[in-house]
């Protein structure tokens, strides 16, 4: 499933293509064929991301009709789950091919979007009780991490799990779980309450900065500058997700820091990476473990 950062990303792309223009909606596949026709001709407002949401907004009247404006914006809210995407891309829109759920065109730019778990027409009502399920976001404005920090220390659950829960905090997937509790050396099976208000204002300070450039280079990199292939004189990663990290997807590889193999461990359903030396334990992994919301 992408993370936070791939939905800023192309929340970025879509605005930078779309936002002002009158785009042209369809539905190849048919499941969103009705409210596509409800956007088709009409004005992009703009594009807005939370967490893993996208939403983009258009119009409700067509141009040069009654109703423009915020409170006469309709949202498309989209989530990609684990199977969907969302391309975009300049030049002229080809013939349809597989399963595209939306295609958004203007002159000069399409966009495709197949096998999302969510694509469905919202009002601003809908779209702002969105938002205020989801948990802060590093890469918005508004992100609060005091909000986020207020959530986790009234648990008892493991930082790790909670990490991965959207309404504590949105955007922060599998990969940027395990790196910035390497990062800040927390144990994933720490109870989150336990987990001092510094050190969270650090891991979100962390976030901010490492989310962000993930949106601008397209990839995840985890590792400070001194631990970079070139600085160590070390092989590069070579793997499907790409990017430089400490321990995720490293199980059994030694730690870049002091050398220890890496662990792995089932979470909650999720597979977690950590280093049981930078990362010392506070209570035993399997008592830790057991531990359920």
């Amino acid at each position: 499933m992408p993370e936070g950062h791939t939905i800023h990303r192309l929340a970025a792309d879509l605005h930078a293509r779309f936002t002002g223009a009158v785009v042209s909606a369809s539905s190849p596949q048919g499941r969103f064929a009705d409210s596509a026709a409800l956007v088709d001709g009409h004005r992009m407002t703009g594009t807005e991301a939370h967490g893993k949401h996208l939403f983009l907004g258009f119009d409700a009247a067509r141009p040069g009709g009654a109703g423009a404006g915020p409170a006469g914006t309709r949202w498309v809210h989209i989530h990609l789950g684990l199977y969907g995407k969302f391309t975009v891309r300049d030049g002229e829109a080809p013939p349809p091919r597989g399963q595209i759920r939306l295609r958004l065109t203007d002159e000069g730019h399409y966009a495709d979007l197949r096998g999302p778990n969510t694509c469905e027409l919202i009002t601003r009502g809908e779209k702002q009780q969105l938002h205020q399920r989801l948990g802060p976001d590093p890469l918005r404005e508004d992100g609060d991490p005091a909000v986020a920090y207020e959530r986790l220390a009234r648990s008892s659950v493991a930082v790790g799990a909670l990490l991965l829960d959207q309404k504590i905090i949105a955007g922060v997937g599998n990969i940027y779980r395990a790196e910035v509790l390497f990062r800040h050396g927390v144990d994933p099976y720490l109870p989150a309450k336990l987990l001092p208000r510094r050190t969270w204002d650090e891991m979100w300070r962390d976030l901010t900065e490492l989310m962000a450039a993930g949106v601008a280079a397209k990839r995840i990199d985890t590792v400070r500058p001194e631990h970079t292939p070139e600085a160590m004189n070390r092989e590069p990663r070579v793997d499907g997700h790409g990017g430089e990290v400490y321990v995720y997807r490293r199980a059994h590889r030694t730690c870049l820091i002091c050398g220890t193999p890496v662990r792995t461990a089932e979470m909650f359903g999720r597979n977690l990476f950590w280093c049981p030396t930078c990362q010392p334990a506070h209570a035993p992994a399997a008592e830790a473990g057991s531990r359920r919301s």
